[in-house]
């Protein structure tokens, strides 16, 4: 498994990574505490208290591909 870390600022920053990540053909968790939220999903990810820090977590096979994946 990978981790990076992200913080969001404003809703926008939310709804653009939930774009990106749909478009990635491989699993992405986003990890705040012990919740873990799928990061294709936009209620989810709003769910969360997005203005700390949180992990992203996917698969150590895709570390190179950055959250643009067509």
């Amino acid at each position: 498994m990978c981790e990076r870390t992200v913080r969001f600022n404003e809703i926008n920053e939310i709804k653009e990574f939930v774009s990106a990540a749909c478009r990635c053909n491989f699993d992405i968790d986003v990890v705040s505490g012990r919740i873990v939220i799928d990061a294709k999903s936009i209620l989810g990810m709003l769910s969360l208290n997005w203005e700390e820090e949180l992990r992203v977590v996917y698969e150590e096979q895709y570390l190179n591909t950055q959250l643009s994946c067509s």
